[in-house]
């Protein structure tokens, strides 16, 4: 599944606006990925620093360009970036994830921003839409309750990530 997308993606609603990552962003990116948390729930490196970002932002642009996926910044006005929705495309599903700095938890900017993008991935006509989320991560759990998707029965995928054992289980989109 490839989607031809838009030279720029700015998605607008729910007090957010998501936008294509851009190098000045790379700054910002550490403060928002160099924790806990998101060493432990998320594929992205740790520690993650400036090296990363850059890695990070190269990445976000090859997945651009080949048409297989795109990364957002989500923001409140279109500056400072606060965290980040990505949609990737599978063969069979659009899968999409979200991951906020902690400075900014608490704010329900993951359910508001994956709102917006699960809206945007309907728009383009993709589905099924599909988040793995790791069997511990309630917080996550319960961001994909609150956008409408659910835990599927679906075999939980087990594997191994920055040496510790994951079990992702998949959540799909039900409108």
């Amino acid at each position: 599944m490839t989607v031809t997308w838009p030279e720029e993606v700015r998605l607008t609603g729910e007090d957010v606006v998501l936008r294509d990552w851009i190098e000045d962003d790379v700054a910002f990116m550490p403060g928002l990925f160099d924790n806990p948390a998101v060493a432990r729930f998320t594929p992205l490196p740790s520690p993650f620093d400036e090296v990363a970002a850059k890695g990070h932002y190269e990445k976000s642009l090859a997945r651009r360009t080949e048409g297989t996926g795109r990364r957002l910044a989500i923001t409140v006005d279109g500056g400072e970036p606060l965290g980040e929705v990505v949609l990737f495309l599978k063969d069979d599903a659009a899968e999409l994830g979200y991951a906020v700095g902690p400075a900014h938890r608490g704010q329900d900017l993951a359910a508001r921003a994956l709102r917006v993008l699960t809206a945007y991935a309907l728009d383009l006509g993709l589905g099924p839409l599909q988040l793995k989320i790791d069997a511990r991560n309630a917080a996550s759990e319960a961001v994909a309750r609150r956008v409408g998707y659910a835990v599927t029965d679906r075999e939980p995928e087990v594997k191994v990530e920055k040496g510790l054992e994951i079990t992702l289980l998949t959540w799909e989109y039900r409108d």
